[in-house]
Order: structure tokens, then sequence, then C-alpha cells
């Protein structure tokens, strides 16, 4: 304890603290009594810190910290604190046990339809008929050999037993996922973390080790993890729209609103607070805990009542209905209506309520075609069984014309039963169950391979979307360049100096102008530290182009850390913080005679306008006229620019002390009439290994264009460096100001078509805002200017590059520069800032959708031949020659273990070879239907062939109309193996997909394929040599055998003869798996954001919105029962009654997997994983 107190007594008022000291592990103030306090919005917040604590130092010492040393980080300190105001961590929702899994699996209608088959069958067999009157029955009888009646059960079994292992694969790759995203999500989370105060030290932590009393730095491009005090601010400005929903940006301040909460996102400024509330007693962890995150609905329900009784809140908190639903990532949430927020633009709302993105392309068309075959399945089974009844019927009673007699009745529907068996193998062959997994594995691999190529995907269609790419938008400083800045030439004095000049050559009092200037006119945050490794260069921490400007301040033989220490941040009277509309930094200093100065930094366009003055050779302050400006410009910016240099001006102004204080909020009339002291020119090379990356996104039918900030003279030099430019090329570099000019009408109101005349040229846009950048990408994907819808990845790392980020198909987020805010609205963070990463993904996103091609091709072959088999075998004999468990063994190979072997290909350079397949490409192209179709043609030759003509050619018995409980015959047996061994062989042609002839190229490369290749094979001799009844095999010979693989080689030479037939020529073929087109939706479902969205789940939802209307009306009506009984306010329930306009889009996204939705009234969610969502 008592270095606890020492560390604290620097700062006044503890030593009362101590003595009153009897509140929860002996701190002054309780934790009930934060989270009361945190509730409260702006005034009657600040009116309660005044009464009840003083200010805000007041509540420090309460918790026995410091405002300027923070805490001692002393371990058995930290520990008190966490068991009197809980950790920093929200306990995640429970991962769904395996058993659960398992019952979800079982849910699926074809199983369904299985299970109560086998059961049907089982039940059957066990009855045994009545002897002796079974000539009445016809020819039906069943020939019983010994012991055959007993046996009769083991097909029901067998069908259970293969219909458990399919639950089994399906839930144990369910769980598998499971666990692999709550990893990546840990690690996401592990990763993070945040700028503290401990001893006198600021240091980076964990955001899980923050604790109460811990004084947090928070700056431009934050996400706050804790709730908090404000202690000290410059221009902070917080978007709250997570928690309130409101849009506008909050000021906060000591003297207006200085509560800081959990999960908002600092826009602009920077300070210090003090952390009140973390983990779930935080904003965002009370909003979690009302939702359920960590519990089953039981403990959700009493929850709210403990939350409810707990803290009387009169509707404070409360979900707002805006759930602006984010992509699945950041849960986004509406409690809290902040004092002034009206209810929102009904529009708005409509908006706000609109998913980011639907299913993603590849999901929509896969969804599109399963449920197409699957309607073709189910028709044939229904066709074949319909025709077994009637034959049977026929043959039975009108040709032999028998009477249907009682004691028949077990054995005709014993038959019947048999017939529906077939029906239903038909069914489970023709439905492509496998889809769904061959996606997920295929994305799940290569998520996790994608980590090895430093990029951490946050959403898995982003993966598969990035194949698809046509364009991308890049930031230039650290994705393009290296992000390391130094400052490489100056003008200072009127001299441009091509190296930093010596300090003596500059005059005294320019030089202690300059060092001041930049030492409190950049942010704290930014420093030089000594370089990690011996010999290595200094770490830059922060801003970089502030980093680049205090080096310089090194190489003029000056320390920055001193002035720092002369005049703390404290001491800085006002700071106009940097961000994307002003372009630059200003910061006023009060001087002891009542005077201020202004140090301002910024383009050196924007900041050379407001020049009136410049500082001479001689130190002294002469007129700066706009002829001398223009000099300037193109003596000294332009040469620098055209280099590649990055250009900032440095100024000055002086508030006599005599005049009136300005009107500091008036940021126009202060920021005017500065003296220039410098221009320097900042280098931020190239990065080595970009202009190659570039090369192959350009030859691979990717447009890369660099948006930035910089002047477009250092934009256009970097770009041909990069390669984004080519000499004697048609392009447009534009400017953010020229860019905008063009795009909007008289009425300053942006047109599409004018977009359309610009971005296909387009390959630089210079000093543009985030809105630029927004407007641009919006442009590009809702052009309809080429055949295809263009997909556009977009890179970005500061906080203004949300919107862009979020807007684009695919956003890149920064992993070491990023800031929290762009990684939140991010889909993949590149943990090395490189664009050579965004190539990697491009080229696993191709591989992601050629291995759902590869698995396609080699699994409608399958489906083809099998229910063309079993149809007409089962037409013309009577019985399928393919019994239904065999038929589950195939379904089980082309299924799980074929989308395993074909999803896992690694990819190859060769797939940037070919052009984007865009997103209207359908998924089984004229090549692949050739394949298709002529491998089927073969197979169903073989197969015919050997069922028709293989008793002869064996010599051996016909296995065709076999009584029904006859033993299985040789005959079809080697139907079944030569059916399986065509499969496998088939396997190594589904490859390849773009007609290539060498199916073995890296076949080695590709373990997983070669082992389950070779299981196969095993697992298929095991079932035929000892499988015996269950199976319905009998033992093959060796010849027998060797004929089997001949005849399942034969598909390796035929795969020879197809690929020489020349696509063009069929001109008959069609392709398939087409996505769902735009007309094919009815108009009022097509909102404005809203992409793709396919028929089932169109159903599922109109459902889904007339049960939550009904459930939000029923909640409503009890809310306001319980609001009687409990006397507490009406309002706060009346107020959850949503609109009409938002009750419709209150379950827009509950169908879509990839969202969260919160539903207002019930302060419920739903929680939808698809291929594996993580949800953050």
């Amino acid at each position: 304890m008592g270095d606890m107190a020492n560390n604290s007594v620097s700062y006044s008022g503890v030593k009362h603290a101590l003595k009153e000291a009897n509140h929860e592990g002996d701190f002054g103030i309780t934790l009930a009594e934060l989270r009361a306090l945190m509730e409260l919005r702006s005034t009657d917040a600040l009116r309660k810190i005044q009464e009840s604590y003083g200010d805000v130092y007041g509540i420090c010492t309460r918790l026995k910290t410091s405002p300027n040393e923070g805490l001692s980080g002393n371990p058995a300190d930290i520990e008190r604190r966490e068991a009197a105001f809980g950790k920093n961590f929200i306990p995640p929702k429970k991962p769904k046990t395996f058993l659960q899994l398992v019952w979800e699996a079982l849910q699926d209608v074809t199983l369904i339809i299985l299970e109560i088959a086998a059961i049907v069958s089982l039940g059957l067999s066990f009855y045994q008929p009545p002897e002796g009157d079974n000539a009445g029955c016809g020819e039906v009888s069943v020939g019983e050999e010994e012991g055959e009646g007993e046996t009769g059960w083991i097909e029901g079994a067998a069908i259970l037993l293969s219909v458990v292992c399919v639950v089994l694969v399906t839930a144990f790759n369910d769980w598998s996922k499971e666990k692999q995203f709550r990893g990546l999500q840990s690690r996401i989370e592990q990763e993070q973390k945040f700028t503290v105060i401990r001893g006198g030290q600021v240091i980076q932590i964990p955001v899980a080790d923050i604790t109460v009393g811990d004084i947090a730095q928070v700056k431009y491009g934050d996400l706050l993890p804790a709730d908090g005090i404000l202690i000290q601010g410059n221009d902070l400005k917080i978007d709250e729209s997570s928690l309130t929903g409101e849009s506008d940006h909050v000021k906060k301040s000591l003297d207006k609103d200085p509560l800081l909460l959990s999960g908002t996102h600092v826009m602009e400024g920077s300070g210090r607070m003090v952390v009140t509330a973390v983990g779930v007693n935080s904003q965002t962890g009370i909003i979690f805990t009302l939702l359920g995150a960590g519990g089953e609905e039981e403990e959700k329900k009493d929850e709210k009542k403990k939350e409810k009784k707990n803290k009387k809140q009169d509707g404070a908190i409360e979900n707002r209905n805006k759930a602006k639903a984010q992509d699945g990532a950041a849960m986004e949430m509406q409690p809290l209506k902040s004092e002034e927020g009206g209810d929102g633009d009904e529009k708005d709302k409509k908006k706000a309520n609109l998913p980011k993105k639907e299913k993603s392309v590849l999901q929509g068309k896969l969804t599109k075609l399963a449920v197409q075959i699957g309607k073709a399945g189910l028709l044939m089974s229904a066709i074949t069984v319909i025709i077994l009844v009637l034959y049977f019927v026929i043959d039975t009673f009108w040709v032999q014309k028998r009477q249907w007699l009682a004691e028949c009745t077990p054995i005709y529907i014993q038959y019947f039963v048999k017939f529906f068996i077939i029906g239903v193998t038909v069914l489970v062959v023709a439905v492509p169950e496998g889809l769904p997994l061959a996606v997920t594995i295929s994305l799940a691999y290569s998520v996790k391979k994608m980590m090895k190529d430093n990029n951490l995907v946050r959403h898995l269609d982003a993966c598969e979307t990035m194949g698809n790419a046509t364009a991308i938008c890049s930031d230039k400083t650290g994705t393009l360049t290296m992000n390391r800045m130094t400052v490489v030439q100056a003008y200072i004095n009127e001299k441009h100096y091509k190296k930093v000049p010596e300090p003596e050559a500059i005059p005294p009092n320019i030089l202690s102008c300059l060092v001041t200037g930049i030492s409190v006119n950049c942010a704290y945050t930014s420093k030089i530290l000594p370089p990690e490794k011996e010999g290595g260069l200094p770490r830059h921490v922060g801003n970089k182009t502030e980093c680049a400007l205090l080096g310089l301040l090194l190489d003029l033989k000056r320390d920055y850390q001193d002035v720092r220490n002369e005049i703390p941040e404290e001491a800085l009277y006002k700071v106009y913080t940097f961000n994307s509309v002003r372009k630059s930094m200003s910061t006023v200093l009060k001087n002891s005679d009542g005077s201020y100065r202004i140090f301002s930094k910024g383009a050196s366009e924007i900041i050379l306008k407001k020049c009136f003055k410049i500082l001479s050779a001689n130190g002294e302050a002469k007129v700066f006229r706009p002829r001398d400006r223009d000099d300037i410009v193109k003596t000294v910016i332009e040469p620098m620019a055209s280099e590649g240099l990055r250009t900032i001006c440095l100024a000055f102004r002086d508030f006599p002390a005599g005049e009136p204080e300005p009107e500091w909020d008036n940021e126009n009339d202060i920021v005017t009439g500065l003296t220039c002291i410098a221009v320097v020119g900042i280098e931020d090379p190239v990065r080595p290994e970009v202009p190659d990356a570039i090369k192959k996104c350009q030859r691979a039918g990717i447009t890369v264009r660099m948006v930035t900030g910089d002047n477009i003279n250092t934009a256009r030099a970097i770009a041909t460096k990069c390669g984004i430019l080519h000499p004697g090329e048609d392009f447009l570099c534009l400017e953010g100001k020229d860019f905008n000019r063009r795009i909007r009408n008289e009425k300053g109101e942006i047109e599409q078509e004018r977009i359309d005349k610009i971005w296909p040229k387009l390959r630089v846009l210079a000093r543009s805002s985030p809105t630029d950048k927004h407007t641009l990408v919006k442009g590009i994907i809702d052009s309809t200017v080429s055949e295809q819808r263009q997909v556009v990845a977009v890179t970005g790392d500061g906080t203004n590059d949300g919107p862009a980020l979020k807007k684009a198909d695919v956003g890149f987020a920064m992993g070491i520069a990023g800031t929290d805010v762009a990684k939140e609205a991010s889909d993949i963070i590149l943990t090395d800032d490189n664009f050579t990463s965004i190539v990697k993904a491009v080229m696993w996103g191709r591989n992601v959708y050629d291995s759902i091609s590869k698995f396609l091709q080699f699994q409608l072959t399958v489906n083809v031949v099998a229910v063309i088999v079993a149809f007409t075998g089962a037409c013309i004999t009577q019985d399928s020659p393919l019994k239904a468990v065999q038929m589950l063994w195939v379904n089980l190979i082309m299924d799980t273990l074929a989308s395993l072997a074909l999803a896992t290909e690694p990819p190859t350079e060769s797939l940037l070879l070919r052009k984007p397949y865009g997103r209207n490409k359908p998924l089984i192209s004229r090549t692949m239907m050739k394949n298709i179709l002529g491998h089927a043609f073969y197979q169903l030759v073989v197969v015919f062939t050997l069922l028709f003509a293989g008793e002869k050619f064996f010599d051996i018995d016909s296995g065709r109309n076999a009584p029904l409980h006859a033993p299985p015959s040789e005959h079809y047996t080697i139907v079944f193996n030569t059916f399986v061994l065509m499969q496998l062989f088939n396997e190594i042609n589904a490859r390849k997909i773009h007609g290539e002839r060498n199916v073995f190229e890296g076949i080695f490369n590709n373990a997983i394929f070669c082992t389950i290749v070779l299981g196969t094979f095993v697992v298929q001799i095991i079932i035929v040599q000892f499988g015996g009844k269950p199976f319905s095999c009998s033992e093959l010979s060796i010849e027998q055998w060797l004929w089997s693989i001949f005849l399942g080689m034969g598909t390796l030479l035929w795969g020879q003869l197809i690929s020489t037939i020349p696509t063009s020529r069929l001109k008959f073929l069609k392709e398939a798996g087409h996505g769902t087109q735009k007309e094919e939706i009815p108009e009022e479902e097509l909102a404005e954001d809203v992409e793709e969205i396919d028929h089932a789940e169109r159903e599922l939802r109109r459902g889904q919105i007339l049960w939550f209307r009904g459930l939000n009306r029923i909640q409503t009506q009890m809310d306001v029962v319980n609001a009687f009984q409990s006397g507490s306010s009406i309002q706060g329930a009346l107020r959850r009654q949503p609109s009409i306009a938002s009750q419709h889009h209150d379950v827009t996204n509950i169908s879509t997997p990839t969202h969260v939705v919160f539903s207002s009234s019930t302060a419920s969610t739903t929680v939808g994983y698809s291929s594996g969502e993580c949800i953050s």
C-alpha cells in the first residue's frame, strides 16, 4: 500500500482521499457511483461531477491516480483495481457445443427424409409375414435364402450409420471453423494496444490490461477501449454514432461534455482521460450484457431485470432502432440516446439499416445453382418413385390379375419402402450439399494461409471478392512508399538548400523560431526513439511527417524534447489539430507578457496563401506578395514536388499584448496574416518491391489508381516511379478540386455520367479529401460504362478513409500505420502495410474461385451420371444398380472428401496471367460444361455396358431383377466399383478447368489431395472386399479389380480427347451458375446499396419481417405494462416502438449471416454465422 500512496503523493489531496477511503477496495468512489456517473450526458454529467467530486481532479484523487504521472504500474495495485472495478474484458458469447452443431446438422431436409426411410425400412424388415400364404402374393415373393430374412435390417442400419457419418463430418467442420475464427478474433484483440501513462512514462499496453484509474492518451483515429473523463483535450471531436445513432461529431471539452465512452471513435484532436469504467461496466459492456453476449436466453432475461432494478434508467439506455449493422465486424450498438438527438430523418434511418454487403458474389451464384440442381434432383427422384410404383402395381394387379390380400400388405409395403429409398437415394446424389462445405473449406484454408502472406482477413467473403477485383485505389504514403519520411531539402532564409543546411548557416532567430515551432506544433505523441538494434535506424513513433520534422531538428543539432519539457502539453493555449479539411495544424502559445504566438504547419500551397510576410536572409520579416508566392511555387515547390518530395510550409503569427483577445473559435481569422519561416521537402522512398507488384496487377487486368493527399507533382512523380503512369500513355492526373468541378453539375450535385467520363482514364487523384475518395469509389462501383460491374478494392490508413473502405467491395486497412477506425471499417488488414500483400490477396481470391469451379466440375459429373444411372436402372430393372448405402459413400467421396481435396490447391503465379472473371461470369464456363458432359458420356456408356452386358463379359450371374432380400451380386458390385474408380480418376481430371492438358501438374504440391485420393482408394477396397451385405457388395477377383481400374483410368485418356475438341465449335453448350440479375428482383426490393439477394433468402426475409413485427408489438406492449408496474417513466417504453419504416428494416440484416442486428424493442441480438464470419 505504501508505494501506492507514494505514487500519488505528488498530487495534492491524496491524503484526504486515503482518510475517507471507506468504499470498495479502499477507493474513494464505488463501482456503482462510477456507472451511474457514466450514464449521464453532457451538462448533467458536468453538474454531477461538480456537486459530488468538485472536478475531474477530485475523481482522480478518489481513484488514487495522478493526472500527470498516471498509475504506478505496481502489479499489486493493478490487481486491487481489477478486483474492485473489473477487468477490461467482455466475455464473448459462448460457442456452440459440438452436440448443438450435431443437432443443427441433423436439421438437413434430405437427411431427415433418409432417416425416416431408414427407420421405416428397419421396422418392416423385422416384420415376418405369416408363412404359407405367400403364393397368393404373386411373383413378388421374396426368395429367402439361408437366414436372409434376418439380414433385412442391415440396409436400414447402414443408411442410418452413413447419416451419422455425414452429420459428424458436418458438425466437426462447423466446430473447427468456429474455433478457427475465435482464434483469429482473439489474435486481432491481442494485437490491439492503447497508449497510457504509468509511472510518468508514456507506454502502450494491450487493451485488456487497461484498468480504472489509468490515464489514457487519446488521439485522432483511436477507438476508445474504455469509458473515461477528459482531463485535458485539444479540439477533441468524437463520433458517437455507434452508441447514439447521431452522425454529428460531438465536441468534447472540460467545461461542456467531458465524458468519453467506449466503442466511440476519435475523429479529431487529442487529449488525456482518466479511465472510469472498463469491461462489462463500460457503456459497450453494459449493452453487450443486455444483449446477453455472455450467456443464454434465460440469463439474458435475468440480467435485463437486474439491470433495470439497479439503474432505474428512465429510458436512457435503450437500444435505438438505428441498427447500423456494420459489415459483420463491429457490433454496432444503440443505447444512450443523446440529449439533443431527435429521432432522425426517416430516410437516413432507412439508409442506415441497409446492410453494407449482401451475400458475396460467389455465395449468391452458388446458392442459386444449388437450388436449381436441387429442384432438378427432386423432380428426377419423384419421377423415379412414381415409375417404380406404377410398374409394380400394373405388373402385379393388372398383368398378373392378383387380388390385394390383407396378409400380403406388409410385403407390398416393403416394396413401396424400397422404391421410396431408391427415390431418396437419387435425391441425395442430386443435391450438391457439398457446395457450402467446399466454399467453407476453401475460404477457411485460404484465410489461414493468407495470414502467412500478411493478410489478416476479417470477413471471409472479402477473400473471394478480391479475386474478381478490377480496380485498386491505393494510398501513396506507407502503401506504395516506405513511410519512413526524412527532410532532404529546405527553403530557409531565402535560400533553397538541396540538402539539410548546417545550423550555422541559419540566422539564430530563424533557427529558434523553427525549433520552437516544430517542437510544440507537432503532436506530443510523435517522437523519435533510439533504434531497437545496434546500428539500426531510429524509431519513428506517431505521425511520420511530424517525425520527419523532428528529425530535421536533430539534424540541426537541436533537441525538441528540451522545448517540450519547458512547454508541456498542458501549457499549450489552444490547438487546431490536423484534419483532412484543414490540411494544416496550428498551436497557440500564451507568452508571459500576455501576448500570443501561433505556429502553423501544413500543405505548402495552403499555408503560403495565408502568409503575408516571410523571414528574409538577415532574419527579419519582410512583405510577401502574391507575386513572390508564385515565384516560390515555381522555383522551390514545383521542383521539389517533381522529384517526388512532399512539401510542408512552416509559419507563425504574433498577437500583441495590448489588443483584445482574439476570437479563438473563429479559425479563419486566426490562421491568416502568417509569416513564413521555411518550406521543407520531405522524401518518402518508394518500396522497392512495389513496381513489380503493380506490373503484375496490370497484367492481371487490374487497374491501379493512386489516391493521395499530396500535391499533384509529388503524386505524379511517385506514380511514375511505381509504374502506375507510363510515359506516352493517355491518362488523367487530377487534383481533388478539379475532380469535383468536373463531376458536379451547376447545382453542385454529383452526376454519374460525368464520373463515367473521368474514371476510366484517371490514374492519380491528388490533394484529395476523404469525400473525394469515397465519391470516386462509389462512382466506379455504380458505373455502367463497362459491360462488367467494376469490383473495387481500396486501401486506407486514416480515420477519414473509413467511408471509402466501407463502400469498397474489399477494404484493406494498414496494420501498422492504420488507425483503429480504419481497421474497424476494413475487410482485410495488411499486417505489413505492403502493396505486394494485396497482389497475394488477389491470387488467393482467384484461387478460391477456381477451387470452387474445380469442385463443381467434379461434382456435377458425378451428379449427372449417378442420377441418370439410378433413374434409368430403376425404371428398366425395377432396382437401382447403385444401392442407397453405396450412393451415400459416393456422396461422401464427392462431397466432403472431394471438397477437401480440390479446395486446398495452393495458388500459382499463373492465376495472375488472366483477366478477372467479373461479377456476372457464370460459375460453370462452357469449357467446364464440355468437360462435365464429355466425362458423363464416357461414364454412362461404361456403366450401362456393364449393367446390361457385364454378366456375359465377366461370365457371372446377372444381378438384374433380383428378389427383395437377395444377397449382393458380383455383377452389381463390379458396376459400383468401376463407377467409384471412374470418379477417383476423374478427380485428377477436375484439377484443371481451363482445358489444360497436363492434369498432373503440381499434384505433389498438394499433400491433402494425394492423401485423400489414396485414402479413398484404400477404403473402396475394404468396402468391396469386406463390406458384404451392409454395402451390398460381394468380393471381387484380381482380374475383376484390374478391369475396374482399367475402365477407371480410361477417364484420364478420355479427358485428353475432350480437351482436343475446341469449345468454340460446340455452340450448343450453355453456361450455368449466373448470379441473380437485377431485373429478376422486384423493384421495391432494389434498395440503393443492396446487391444480389438470392430467391430463397428473399422468401425467408418476407416471413421474418412479419414475424418480427408481431414480436415487436407484443414486446412493446409488455414494456408498457412493466413500466406501469415498476412506476418508472413510460416514455422509455414508448420511445422504443420503432417507426414502420425502420421496422421494415429491423430485420433486413437477419437473413444475411454477415450481419449482427439489434432489434430495438427487444434488446436481443440475432447473430448469424455464414461460412464463418468473425464478429469482433
